[in-house]
């Protein structure tokens, strides 16, 4: 098992039913999505334990090499950024991690949800859809799919079915939005039900897109 992630907590009542991991974008942490809890506007007697986990530090090469929060590297190759498969396949077990803590507090996988902005979305995108037990659900914000070759191989027959949420901004410059619909046609392609929303934003969030993803969540909590 990989080392337990330091993580941001903050339960929004007692005796939580519900665990989201949220993984934030590069050079970010912990600490990005925090103040996004009470926007989402959940209901009240819903205890939901959120888990902020900060990426382990690394030398990042699109950006000069220079340390920071990542979740694994990037690379510019014909134009187009590039992940680091090693990066990704420790992360992976980084995040499994974060769930066998949530299992052992007593959350069965269905009640755990993996959420992630950027490349926090794509890793909750690469582990959600390898994970060998069906989840609640997997949300996915202005990111991609990576290592997108190797999923039809190793997808989790488990979460063939799991609900996915996948936003984007129409003026993207980081991650162009071609690339989101892209990711989101292979797992169309691949029989995912793929809940797809595009804003007008860069490479960020919006009201709107929080407003959506509150219903989203509740949905599938419901479920």
């Amino acid at each position: 098992m990989a080392e337990l992630l330091e993580s941001v907590e903050v339960e929004t009542g007692r005796d939580p039913q519900v665990a989201v991991i949220w993984l934030h974008g590069l050079g970010a942490d912990g600490h990005d999505f925090e103040p996004i809890i009470p926007e989402l506007d959940l209901p009240r007697d819903l205890g939901i334990r959120f888990v902020f986990p900060h990426a382990p530090m690394r030398p990042v090469t699109v950006n000069n090499g220079m340390v920071m929060r990542a979740w694994y590297d990037v690379s510019v190759a014909g134009g187009r950024r590039q992940e680091d498969v090693p990066g990704v396949r420790q992360s992976q077990q980084h995040v499994d991690a974060l769930i066998a803590r949530e299992r052992s507090r007593g959350l069965a996988p269905g009640r755990i949800a993996l959420f992630g902005f950027s490349q926090g979305g794509a890793m909750a995108l690469h582990t959600g859809l390898r994970y060998p037990e069906r989840l609640a659900g997997i949300a996915a914000l202005s990111c991609f799919l990576p290592l997108a070759d190797t999923l039809a191989a190793e997808v989790g027959a488990a979460n063939r079915d799991v609900p996915i949420f996948m936003a984007h901004g129409s003026h993207d410059p980081l991650i162009p939005i071609e690339r989101g619909a892209e990711a989101r046609d292979r797992l169309k392609a691949l029989s995912y039900q793929v809940e797809w929303h595009e804003y007008r934003m860069p490479h960020s969030v919006c009201g709107e897109e929080i407003a959506d993803l509150s219903k989203w969540l509740s949905a599938i909590l419901a479920a």
